[in-house]
């Protein structure tokens, strides 16, 4: 009797261990940071739910968008996404056309919505439309 529930023990150890290694290994969030490691793009959004903030990942840095809701012509759309980087220090490398990459990926997932970027990404921004009208 004893040998049947140990049995039965260590076949339901064996089931927990394999449930939680494919748990890990779904996560979204193992994913983000391995592809932050790895200086890769990923998108981690769940478009469904309008109170989730987006995160995706470029060149090694993290970024973190919120999403608005708001009225477009005919229905309710996510009209306005901030994004923002949680360590600024991961900006090094980030240029101009990095910048419209990202957020021509965020359009092709949200057409309705406008990008604003906020400190310190804003400054490249303007400080390279600073530029162009100098040169003008």
């Amino acid at each position: 009797m004893v040998i049947i529930l140990f049995r039965v023990l260590i076949i339901l150890a064996l089931f927990f261990i394999f449930f939680a290694a494919v748990q890990y290994i779904r996560s979204p969030q193992r994913k983000i940071q391995k592809a932050k490691e790895m200086y890769s793009f990923y998108f981690l959004d769940e478009p469904e739910d309008n109170k989730k903030n987006l995160q995706f990942t470029y060149k090694g840095c993290l970024f973190e968008g919120e999403k608005y809701l708001g009225t477009t012509e005919t229905a309710f759309e996510v009209v306005n996404i901030d994004v923002t980087v949680r360590r600024p220090i991961e900006l090094r490398g980030i240029t101009k056309t990095d910048l419209a990459f990202l957020e021509e990926e965020i359009l092709s997932k949200y057409p309705y919505a406008t990008v604003n970027w906020k400190h310190p990404i804003n400054q490249l921004i303007e400080q390279e439309e600073a530029t162009i009208q100098r040169i003008k």
